[in-house]
């Protein structure tokens, strides 16, 4: 390959080079349904070669340039050239090349619906997240993400969350502690729940979900520093946000029923953060294609690596 160091790229955007490798594998190995691509094998000469230059259709954030990359390069078995012609991240405009590959054209073809659908999916959630961050502009507010992801893709989900400026939330169940609602039934309330949590886990950041200001008051006094309020009314959030202030370092994470229309509100009323779980779980799409162009001819410059 002639081009970025895409395992470089990929840990550098904190991505695990042989998990995104594995998945690669895994969704080649799905579209082929352990064949060929018949069509193009059918239609295409085996020692043609082009250029697929993947492009936006329409305006957005892009995010997951890096692993539409090492897509192609694993369906490759010849040398590929690559160029990264934009950064993760980016804010796009229709038409503007994003990644351009020269290599065998069978390859290119076989490997651009699996492309394809990472980045356009990732590039969605990117795109997504920036209109909320956009949204919540000047109020000192944080877009944060949740575990309303796709089993499997949790960490590339998560990774352009971060493209389009939002934050993530934990990873996993065992990053963070988030007492729920029926946690605090089990336990018989809020603070026995976070006593029990904090008695177990000791150095275990604690979050703890109330419904309602009398609970945030208790959630306090037992010593929580980290509340999501679930489907307050704005009023309860000032509310919730007056106590919180009083007590000092605690912070508050407003959940439940958000959207685009009435974020700005949620987030002037002081709370530190929006968690909206559709950055993940219903994103649309952002529809990027891929144009092949004949190869002008492989360039000589840098290092083959097969």
């Amino acid at each position: 390959m002639i081009g970025p160091d895409i395992p470089a790229l990929l840990a550098a955007a904190g991505l695990d080079p042989n998990a995104v490798q594995d998945l690669c594998e895994r969704a080649l190995v799905e579209d082929a349904g352990g064949g060929l691509d018949l069509t193009s094998v059918a239609t295409v000469p085996f020692d043609a070669e082009g250029t697929a230059v993947f492009a936006p259709r329409a305006a957005g954030i892009v995010a997951g340039l890096p692993v539409a990359a090492a897509m192609v390069a694993a369906c490759a078995d010849d040398d590929i050239v690559l160029e990264v012609a934009a950064t993760d991240g980016d804010r796009v405009a229709p038409g503007q090349p994003l990644l351009r590959v020269t290599g065998l054209t069978r390859t290119l073809l076989t490997a651009e619906r699996p492309a394809l659908n990472l980045l356009g999916h990732l590039s969605g959630i990117a795109t997504l997240t920036g209109r909320w961050v956009d949204a919540v502009a000047g109020t000192g507010a944080r877009i944060r993400d949740t575990r309303k992801t796709t089993p499997g893709l949790r960490a590339l989900e998560k990774y352009a969350v971060r493209c389009g400026g939002g934050v993530n939330h934990r990873m996993s169940l065992s990053d963070e502690a988030l007492i729920k609602d029926n946690h605090v039934v089990a336990a018989g309330g809020v603070a026995p729940a976070y006593a029990a949590v904090r008695a177990e886990f000791p150095d275990l950041p604690v979050q703890v979900e109330c419904d309602t200001v009398a609970q945030v008051t208790a959630a306090i006094e037992a010593g929580a520093t980290l509340l999501l309020l679930d489907n307050m009314s704005l009023d309860d959030l000032r509310a919730s946000v007056a106590l919180a202030r009083s007590a000092g370092d605690v912070r508050l994470e407003a959940s439940g029923g958000l959207t685009l229309d009435t974020a700005a509100d949620v987030a002037a009323t002081g709370v530190d953060f929006l968690a909206v779980g559709a950055l993940t779980h219903s994103a649309p799409v952002l529809d990027i294609g891929l144009d092949l162009q004949a190869a002008p001819g492989r360039t000589s410059a840098g290092e083959r690596v097969h």
